[in-house]
């Protein structure tokens, strides 16, 4: 079972995933504001949650991972990479790590770049790629002790090198749409296809991007997975 769906104020995407047989359940990047419409989901398909995932410590909106931790009967724990220094989180991911659910299993893959910790999540055939590598774009590199050339050498040497077909579920679309893949960003994807790593690192730099709306409030929420008292 597959699920994305949209907060249109961030532009963010949510998945919630789950094992057909136990309905054990994983939440991916759910936002504070949208948790009343995720705890509706969750009952009407009478799904238990094992996992609330981020994919990393999000600039532009406040995570519901500790909200819907608490409003769960089941209490799951919340995830997210070591290296986002995280500590309001359950468990610090790891590259290589495997989460499961039911029947399922989700593997972890450190993509840093646009955060240190940012990971990518791979199930069956698809990506949850977070902010690191967008439909037509990536992440931004400029804030949150981003790095544009570990960013290139993740999308490069861990995402480009998987199947063509493997599909791209990104963590935000500003342009309504839903899906890509691997092989359609590896050819046509403007800020990736065909620059070298040293092109990549120019190109971002020379973005000049106006700084995130909520960074002051999201981030040090997001460090304690959503639950400092300004965010909820």
């Amino acid at each position: 079972m597959f699920l994305q769906r949209f907060d249109p104020v961030s532009s963010t995407y949510t998945y919630l995933l789950a094992c057909d047989r136990t309905k054990q359940a994983v939440l991916i990047d759910p936002v504070l504001e949208q948790r009343e419409r995720d705890l509706a989901l969750v009952a009407e398909l009478g799904a238990t949650v094992r996992w609330v995932l981020d994919t990393h410590v999000h600039a532009d909106h406040v995570t519901g991972a500790a909200a819907l931790k608490a409003s769960l009967p089941e209490g799951p724990p919340t995830a997210v990479g070591m290296a986002c220094e995280a500590a309001g989180y359950d468990r610090p991911l790891l590259d290589g790590d495997e989460l499961p659910f039911g029947d399922e299993v989700l593997a972890v893959i450190a993509t840093p770049g646009h955060t240190p910790g940012s990971m990518t999540f791979h199930w069956r055939d698809r990506l949850f790629t977070g902010d690191a590598l967008l439909i037509g774009g990536c992440g931004r590199t400029d804030f949150q002790q981003g790095d544009a050339g570990q960013l290139y050498d993740a999308i490069t040497g861990r995402l480009f090198t998987l199947p063509g077909e493997t599909l791209v579920y990104p963590g935000h679309d500003y342009r309504g749409r839903r899906v890509s893949c691997i092989e359609e960003e590896r050819t046509t994807n403007p800020r990736l296809a065909g620059r070298s790593r040293g092109d990549f690192i120019a190109l971002m730099a020379a973005l000049d991007l106006p700084r995130p709306r909520l960074i002051d409030l999201a981030v040090p929420a997001n460090k304690q997975a959503g639950s400092l008292p300004q965010a909820v």
